[in-house]
């Protein structure tokens, strides 16, 4: 029994210690607390754009400014009801002739099967078609649709419909597993990367309602650091998958083209500084289906605005 009322006193004793001990660092962190606190209140605030601007505590929709400003709203699904047309061909497209549009029409000019492509206007709105909503849920260009398949299989996301197509017709993409691999790399690199070159560089350098210099010294470091990626890889082979023409570069090359063509951007980005980008773009501008590809949807004097035949080009 003494022992064990002992033992209840020791531990009665080291409870009080403890209790004592952590008084004592409370009562002497107070002031730092006190202290920390004062500082993160009283730092400054970051300068606004515009002058006055606060961000409020739960984001709320207006109307934006800006070529694209009419596009944009928080919420998903269709604006309006319009049914798409059919052509007579398996393969149904429903695109533009922006990059991520050409990706797929140069594909299917390489492939060299027949396909209607039908012209889908985003400054019209026409994504936000209840019949395009049905093809793509996220109502961006390019959608297709199988109609191999009943009922009709539909594909959505460019990078998703070059490996489609290419598997399912059983070109560009390598057979090797190791260039394969580098294939589909650098597919899957070129789609990371695009938001950064469109929705970033392109949007705040050419579309944006106001320049606004972080914002184009941001995208415009981005830009050049993966222009820069892109010409120490060429540097030592012909495509961005060795020896071989496939899908990653179909998918990569609009893309830095628009840099030139859609953006203006050549001499801002000093693009002719990125030797191996040059040479490999040269090289991919000079094929025939490139070209066709191009014009497909487009927007030129030369634009093939709906495609349904070869004969589109003559």
């Amino acid at each position: 029994r003494a022992s064990a009322a002992a033992t209840i006193q020791a531990f009665r004793f080291l409870s009080r210690l403890r209790l004592a001990r952590t008084q004592t660092a409370t009562a002497a962190a107070a002031p730092y607390r006190r202290a920390t606190s004062k500082r993160m209140s009283d730092k400054p605030e970051k300068p606004s754009l515009p002058e006055g601007y606060k961000v409020p505590e739960v984001w709320t929709f207006k109307e934006q400014e800006g070529k694209m400003g009419g596009m944009n709203r928080p919420t998903a699904g269709a604006r309006h009801e319009k049914a798409l047309p059919v052509g007579k061909h398996p393969i149904q497209l429903y695109s533009l002739g922006t990059p991520n549009g050409q990706k797929v029409t140069i594909l299917l000019e390489e492939l060299g099967i027949e396909y209607d492509a039908w012209l889908i206007s985003i400054m019209s709105l026409e994504q936000f078609g209840s019949g395009f909503v049905d093809v793509n849920p996220n109502s961006k260009i390019p959608a297709m649709m199988d109609h191999t398949f009943d009922p009709p299989l539909r594909v959505f996301e460019s990078g998703h419909i070059l490996k489609y197509l290419a598997e399912k017709y059983d070109k560009f993409i390598p057979k090797d597993p190791r260039k394969k691999a580098e294939c589909f790399n650098w597919l899957f690199w070129q789609m990371g990367s695009a938001p950064f070159i469109g929705g970033g560089f392109g949007h705040f350098y050419s579309y944006a309602p106001v320049n606004i210099e972080y914002a184009i010294d941001r995208f415009s470091m981005e830009a050049k650091r993966q222009l820069d990626v892109l010409d120490r890889h060429l540097a030592t082979r012909d495509y961005v998958a060795g020896d071989e023409y496939t899908i990653a570069d179909m998918a990569i090359f609009p893309w830095i083209r628009c840099i030139d063509v859609g953006y203006k951007a050549a001499k801002f980005l000093a693009l002719a500084d990125y030797k191996h980008v040059a040479r490999w773009m040269e090289a991919i501008a000079a094929r025939d289906a490139v070209k066709r590809g191009l014009r497909v949807n487009g927007f030129g004097e030369d634009a093939v605005k709906e495609r349904h035949s070869k004969d589109d080009f003559a």
